[in-house]
């Protein structure tokens, strides 16, 4: 019996193949073969192309406008403590003065 990696989301040993993919039957995480030693290959860089990691403090370079608000985010507002999510923005944080917002990392520079 081959060896198959464990689950990069939960790492359960319990992983099986279902044709190209290989599957974990206690998170249903699903990856290709080809890319289990490619799991932690994506890494989010700021504008400046600086890799960027949880606990981070960035900068906004440009003034963002709020969806369904007046407000905006003025350009060379600090936030501090950011996180890394995947999803179509690339950086959850909470902005003073606004709240919990999602924020794309090419609008943000490393402090």
């Amino acid at each position: 019996m081959s060896a198959l990696p464990p689950c990069p989301k939960c790492n359960s040993p319990y992983t099986y193949e279902d044709g190209a993919l290989l599957i974990c039957p206690e998170c249903a995480h699903e990856w290709s073969a080809d890319a289990a030693g490619e799991a932690d290959a994506t890494i989010i860089r700021d504008s400046n192309g600086n890799p960027l990691a949880d606990g981070d403090t960035v900068v906004v370079i440009k003034d963002l406008k709020i969806k369904g608000s007046s407000s905006v985010v003025k350009r060379g507002t600090k936030v501090k403590n950011i996180r890394l999510v995947d999803g179509d923005h690339d950086i959850d944080c909470r902005i003073d003065g606004i709240g919990q917002m999602g924020l794309k990392s090419e609008f943000v520079k490393k402090a």
